[in-house]
């Protein structure tokens, strides 16, 4: 498999009442946001809901999901597989990679936070040694304001060096514009760097990132296809920028994103009000009523 880039989206997942997934809306839910522009998607990362569900509901979620590929064969798939158990996360990487999942993304595992640089590479070294195929591609993740773990440069590069084709990238969500900056000086075009934040499209783009994986390309994947298009072509993405941080920074009064992103879909595109697994709380319908003014992505 090619070098992953492009636009992808952090997907929800659909959920019936009793909060089992909705593994017939999930292949369709895929569709649409194929459909609108999207390279691909990760399945059950933050957006997703990924920690809330069991291993058996992880692995019947990724089941359903890659059937989208029968419609869309082009569209690329990555499955969150994070726990903070190391035999478990080593089970869902294996049975991602066994159903035909393109990669995993990994968080560090966010229960031991102080754990130390030795830990989290042993930790991802047997990650990568036990379950990661031939060819295969794991991606770091690294959104240390909710793991409270920090993935430095050095380590990275470690992995990179001991498994080179397997250890493939980073979705860094960190929102660090200097980190960024290190990663693309650091790793140029060897790895995929996806970045986490749409604010940062542009700038990361330019430090040889391979594009987005984002909550909010759930909602304007046209606009981030238009400005990852014109990056291509080497022209201004300036306009597109400004759109598209509007959007974000509008989202961002109404965190966290799984709630907002599932009534949005709702509001403006015509799903169900999927619920969400608890302990996370449906969108308030003062801030339901509030943020349907504030954007028009109709």
């Amino acid at each position: 498999m090619d070098k992953l880039k492009g636009i992808f989206a952090a997907s929800i997942t659909p959920l019936n009442d009793d909060f089992s997934p909705d593994l017939e809306a999930i292949p369709e839910y895929l569709a649409f946001l194929a459909g609108r522009g999207c390279h691909g998607a990760l399945i059950l990362g933050t957006t997703g809901e990924g920690p809330s569900f069991s291993l058996q509901q992880r692995s019947q979620i990724f089941k359903a999901s890659v059937t989208v590929q029968e419609e869309y064969p082009d569209f690329r798939l990555l499955a969150g597989t994070s726990t903070p158990s190391l035999d478990e996360t080593v089970k869902l990487t294996q049975a991602a990679f066994d159903l035909g999942l393109d990669g995993v993304v990994v968080l560090p595992p966010y229960y031991f936070r102080k754990s130390g640089d030795g830990g989290l590479l042993a930790w991802y070294k047997y990650v990568i040694e036990k379950s990661v195929p031939q060819g295969g591609k794991i991606y770091a993740y690294h959104i240390p304001a909710l793991t409270g773990v920090d993935l430095p440069i050095d380590l990275l590069q470690r992995l990179a060096d001991n498994y080179p084709g397997k250890f493939a990238g980073i979705k860094d969500s960190s929102g660090d514009q200097q980190f960024a900056e290190k990663l693309g000086e650091t790793f140029g075009d060897e790895l995929s760097v996806f970045t986490g934040n749409d604010r940062l499209l542009t700038h990361a783009l330019r430090h040889h990132a391979a594009g987005c994986i984002t909550a909010i390309a759930n909602l304007i994947s046209p606009d981030l296809r238009v400005l990852w298009e014109a990056d291509q072509l080497h022209k201004s993405t300036e306009a597109s920028q400004r759109k598209i941080n509007q959007v974000r920074e509008t989202c961002e009064q109404f965190q966290p994103f799984p709630p907002l992103i599932k009534y949005l879909v709702h509001h403006f595109f015509g799903f169900p009000r999927w619920p969400l697994c608890p302990p996370l709380e449906d969108l308030s319908p003062i801030n339901a009523e509030k943020v349907s003014t504030l954007l028009n992505l109709s």
